[in-house]
């Protein structure tokens, strides 16, 4: 059953690792000032390592308290200024943005299970231990 914790681990991290890198794509930071992120091509590409940062931490379980609350930091205003369902006029993206929001709720949810218990076994925090 130790194994289930680093799964976990390896799964809830997977999407910002991967996610990281097209932060710093020009659709990428066109999308975020498109929805009106402040400095979009600053802010798009900070999110992005924050994101990573955040996820790699996760992943190996280095300071992954940390890094859940880096994922903390990056999901709040993602979520709340790109997935604003309630401001989408066409029903169809609404209903898409909705479960975009609705999946960051629960990836928030999971990160701040993270920053509360850390990483668990097999990881560099419980080396040793």
């Amino acid at each position: 059953m130790n194994y289930i914790v680093p799964l976990g681990r390896i799964l809830f991290a997977a999407i910002f690792i991967i996610a990281g890198p097209g932060h710093f794509t020009a659709n990428t930071i066109g999308y975020g000032a498109s929805k009106g992120v402040p400095l979009a091509s600053i802010a798009v590409p900070l999110s992005g390592l924050i994101a990573m940062a955040g996820g790699l931490s996760i992943l190996l379980g280095f300071k992954a308290k940390y890094g859940a609350w880096l994922i903390v930091l990056f999901l709040v205003p993602v979520t709340i200024m790109l997935h604003n369902f309630w401001a989408v006029p066409n029903p169809a993206q609404a209903q898409l943005q909705q479960v975009m929001f609705m999946k960051n709720l629960s990836m928030l949810g999971g990160a701040l299970l993270i920053a509360h218990f850390g990483s668990g076994p097999f990881s560099v925090d419980h080396r040793g231990k």
